[in-house]
């Protein structure tokens, strides 16, 4: 569904683009008939008042024509010699009327004057002064209104890229997860014959190398059937299931512990864990995998130079459960910080760059917790938070 969603939105927003454009352009053919009718009607009071004779028929038909005018709703000013407001119509908030001086509203008619002619010049008329006019509600929108759909287009294209990276990456993570499932399948015909070899070792007892060969033979094999597990929950919801936090992170640490170096350049992992069980519905496997991970760059940052691992699971400010993953190697520099969450980001020569970032995925996306990279004034602390 989420895939789907940037798609959604394009096709919602070209709705609404084209069904603005539609009520728009309605509009625009509605008020520009409404202007033609107001035009027709002045025609035909001119027209009238030509014809009729009488003394006060010209009066009435200038009376209509203003009234008319003003209906069109053009704020318009007029203005003496000495350049003072006398009449106004249509003006916002004052309506219309005629000004002096000693009128209240004559400060803001004056300034006034200096917007309506920055849109239009001045008409001179003889005996009268100047009529000063905006523009009508039409051509307010039609300078605005423009404008803001073509924004919106440009909206619209710039979501439309991102909605087509988002498929193709979607369409990547389809073929990744595909392949990981085939790695796990292809897995299981070597696990099985390493299976029958453990068998075969079982039966010479009493050789103590052979013996100890086959423990970790069956650690290694037991540590391959997880692996193989974990490819096969690749794109697929995560389970979760009521899991006692510390067992789960107790069982990388006894892993790691086994095969750290022991001689040159000795790296120790300790274990702790609070008071009691800490229990929280996670996903053991997908857990122990961003632990490890965890772990295995602490290994890697102490490889040529030794140090101790850190790892301590209790219980989080505000219930929960928090597993803490600290070392006391070179740390790592300020300026990468923001960076070692990317995927593809590595110090290593040999890296990947997908440690880290399948971690963060894995308790965030999958568990709803955070994994942050901690301030210590040595090493690296990073803490995975999980909601209770």
């Amino acid at each position: 569904m989420r895939r789907r969603v940037p798609v959604i939105l394009v096709a919602l927003g070209l709705l609404v683009l084209l069904g603005s454009y539609v009520w728009y352009a309605q509009r625009v053919v509605d008020e520009l008939r409404g202007e033609a009718e107001r035009t027709g009607r002045m025609f035909a009071k001119v027209y009238g008042a030509l014809v009729d004779t009488t003394a006060a028929a010209e009066t009435a038909a200038l009376m209509d024509l203003s009234q008319e005018i003003r209906e069109l709703g053009v704020p318009v000013i007029v203005t003496d010699a000495q350049g003072r407001p006398t009449y106004f119509a249509n003006v916002p908030e004052l309506g219309a009327g005629f000004a002096s001086p000693a009128d209240p509203r004559f400060p803001v008619l004056t300034a006034l004057v200096k917007t309506l002619d920055k849109q239009n010049a001045p008409v001179e008329e003889p005996n009268i002064g100047q009529i000063h006019f905006g523009n009508t509600p039409l051509v307010r929108g039609l300078k605005v209104i423009p404008l803001l759909q073509v924004a919106m287009l440009g909206l619209l294209i710039v979501a439309g890229i991102l909605a087509l990276g988002v498929r193709a990456r979607a369409e990547r993570e389809r073929v990744w997860a595909g392949m990981a499932r085939e790695a796990a399948h292809q897995l299981g015909t070597p696990l099985s014959s390493l299976q029958g070899w453990m068998q075969l070792l079982a039966e010479r007892e009493g050789d103590a190398a052979v013996e100890s060969a086959q423990q970790h033979i069956q650690g290694d094999v037991e540590r391959l059937e997880r692996v193989a597990h974990r490819f096969e929950r690749i794109g697929r919801p995560p389970k979760l299931v009521p899991t006692d936090i510390g067992d789960a992170v107790e069982a990388v640490v006894n892993y790691f512990r086994a095969r750290v170096p022991t001689l040159a350049n000795t790296v120790v992992v300790n274990f702790e864990r609070g008071d009691g069980p800490l229990v929280a519905p996670v996903d053991r496997v997908l857990l122990e995998w961003a632990v490890e991970s965890l772990v295995k760059n602490a290994v890697d940052a102490l490889a040529g130079r030794g140090g101790t691992i850190a790892v301590r699971v209790d219980r989080a400010a505000g219930g929960g459960a928090r597993v803490r993953v600290a070392d006391d190697g070179p740390g790592i520099p300020h300026q990468l910080r923001r960076k070692i969450f990317a995927a593809g980001f590595t110090t290593k020569e040999r890296g990947w760059g997908i440690g880290l970032p399948l971690a963060r995925r894995i308790v965030e996306e999958s568990h709803e917790g955070r994994l942050m990279l901690v301030p210590s004034d040595r090493g690296a602390v990073f803490d995975v938070i999980l909601p209770g």
